[in-house]
């Protein structure tokens, strides 16, 4: 029998529910309803859609979540990392200044795709897909994606705006708007205001809600200082009550761009989601449920596409400002989705002062949490192999768009790995003096070797992409090694011999045989030996050359040849 509370953990929060709780969910949900409001907004706006839409996605993503997400604490929302990628689709489609309603279409049609994906994965149990953006490539991207967020804002911070698309166009058209006088002093005074406020109180009272604060504080100066006479443009009257039922809809032509965008949503999307929930869970002693957090954030996506919503993701600072408020459960998030909707019920009019170069703060200030130059510069300190993968990958969000960056991230850990499979590190072991064991003659110089006897250790998987390298290595030490008479490989790293390889091996045999020379493996993985006699390889490599430890290896050609150490 299926048990639905498994699938619908909102059931078991309702039935496990403690009265007790019920007050901090309560604090935690206004304060976190703070930050709810302005950056749905910022974030929307910076996905190129009404900065309502922002509030619509966030109420009904947060409820969906309570009903279908396995953590107790977990926030979701529109997204900073996504914004950038849903403007590309819309640009993709619609091109550039698109009709508002058919922008929101098609991101509601967006969010329904992704959400289809999401949980489609987690049904199917794909958690492991969220390992193919490595952290090397994830933190060039994040970094890629921090830049272009940056110098995207940086018009609307002045009080202007710009036609280009791209970071190259963007960056140009604000160079052009300064150079020909389009800043408008007064919107640059309030969005540096609210930037220093949410960046300073971040820094020095991250206790406080800075953004709260910040908010507050520049709807108050419009009229105090008449920035609207000033050229400051303001968000203005939200529209009042709810978003009518609709289903997305969108044409077949538009297919293409649409599945390209939900991939990379839904990738992004993933991978924030199982780090977030990892971090927060070692926090909190719970278990990540990765295939039903899969679930509930896809459940959210569809439920938020259906009331002119867009893609959303978990939210690392939402989810630290519910934890710090006391949160217990995911009746934190319904409370911020109740609130939400009181707000535009009865008090839509109540951001209209808010300056839109205050929201471009509050999406500059996410997109500075977004980089992390120290990770480059560990990067750069501990393997330069990998801070050149990251180097790679914030250059393809920099110059080619946020989707090719991302595709570009996936594929350089992809070929990471294969590259590591293909030319994985191999050594030659020798007796190192004061050391027990067998190891590296390149860490070790000075260790000992054994005439006619080679130690050869092959860190990897034998396979077919790096069975013909291993045969050329050891072919080299047949060739260069003077009166060789045994290769014993150290095969405790090869976890694995697929069939390509297991043909070269046996090629390989007969050649060193031919040669006198033996073909020895130690500490072979009892699979794996499993697998060398079902290929049938024992009738050429000889049984009895299977040795438990490189030690008995080594006592078994001392004992054929009286052979000793030397240097």
């Amino acid at each position: 029998m299926i048990d639905i509370r498994g699938w619908v953990p909102g059931i078991r929060t309702v039935t496990t529910y403690k009265v007790s709780w019920l007050p901090r969910d309560l604090v935690a949900g206004i304060v976190l309803t703070t930050l709810l409001v302005p950056q749905g907004m910022a974030y929307a706006e910076l996905a190129g859609l009404p900065a309502i839409t922002g509030l619509y996605t966030s109420i009904l993503c947060l409820l969906a979540y309570a009903v279908f997400g396995p953590s107790r604490i977990l926030v979701l929302g529109p997204d900073s990392s996504l914004g950038p990628m849903i403007a590309v689709v819309l640009v993709g489609s619609l091109g550039a200044g698109a009709d508002p309603a058919e922008a929101v279409a098609l991101a509601s049609a967006l969010g329904l795709l992704t959400g289809v994906l999401l949980v489609l994965a987690g049904v199917a149990k794909l958690g492991f897909l969220a390992d193919l953006l490595s952290h090397p490539t994830q933190v060039g991207y994040l970094n890629g994606l921090a830049l272009t967020i940056l110098v995207g804002q940086l018009p609307k911070l002045f009080g202007f705006s710009v036609d280009g698309e791209g970071l190259i166009a963007e960056a140009k058209g604000f160079v052009e708007g300064i150079a020909d006088g389009k800043i408008v002093p007064a919107a640059l005074v309030i969005g540096l205001f609210g930037l220093a406020v949410i960046v300073g109180l971040r820094l020095w009272l991250p206790r406080v809600p800075g953004v709260l604060i910040a908010v507050v504080l520049s709807i108050a100066a419009v009229p105090v200082f008449g920035l609207e006479d000033r050229g400051v443009d303001l968000v203005g009257s939200l529209p009042q009550g709810f978003p009518p039922f609709t289903v997305p809809a969108f044409s077949f032509s538009d297919l293409g761009v649409l599945a390209a965008g939900a991939l990379g949503i839904t990738l992004v999307s993933l991978t924030d989601t199982i780090s977030t929930a990892s971090a927060f869970a070692a926090r909190t002693g719970q278990e990540v449920r990765g295939s039903q957090e899969m679930v509930g954030i896809g459940a959210a996506n569809v439920a938020a596409s259906f009331f002119q919503g867009f893609p959303v993701s978990t939210s690392g600072s939402r989810t630290a400002v519910a934890e710090q408020a006391g949160a217990r459960t995911q009746v934190t998030g319904v409370v911020g989705a109740v609130a939400i909707s009181l707000l535009l019920l009865f008090a839509p009019g109540l951001l209209r002062d808010l300056p839109q170069p205050t929201l471009a703060a509050v999406v500059i200030a996410a997109a500075l949490s977004l980089a992390d130059l120290p990770a480059m510069t560990s990067l750069w300190r501990r393997r330069r192999v990998e801070f050149g993968l990251a180097v790679a990958a914030f250059l393809g969000v920099a110059v080619l768009g946020v989707l090719p960056g991302i595709g570009i991230a996936v594929g350089l850990s992809v070929l990471n790995v294969f590259r590591r499979l293909w030319w994985p590190y191999q050594a030659v072991l020798g007796r190192a003096h004061g050391v027990s064991g067998y190891h590296d003659v390149s860490v070790y110089p000075d260790a000992e070797r054994m005439p006619g006897l080679l130690l050869f250790r092959f860190d990897a998987p034998l396979i077919f992409a790096n069975a013909r390298v291993f045969r050329d290595r050891i072919r080299e030490f047949a060739r260069t090694e003077p009166e060789l008479k045994w290769i014993v490989v150290a095969a405790e790293p090869i976890t694995d011999v697929d069939t390509t390889a297991a043909d070269v091996l046996e090629e390989l045999d007969q050649e060193l045989n031919e040669q006198g020379i033996s073909l020895v493996f130690a500490e072979m993985k009892s699979r794996v030996q499993e697998k060398i006699v079902r290929y049938q390889l024992t009738k050429t490599i000889d049984p009895e050359h299977f040795y438990p430890t490189v030690e008995d290896a080594v006592a078994a050609y001392r004992q054929q040849t009286g052979a000793e150490w030397n240097v």
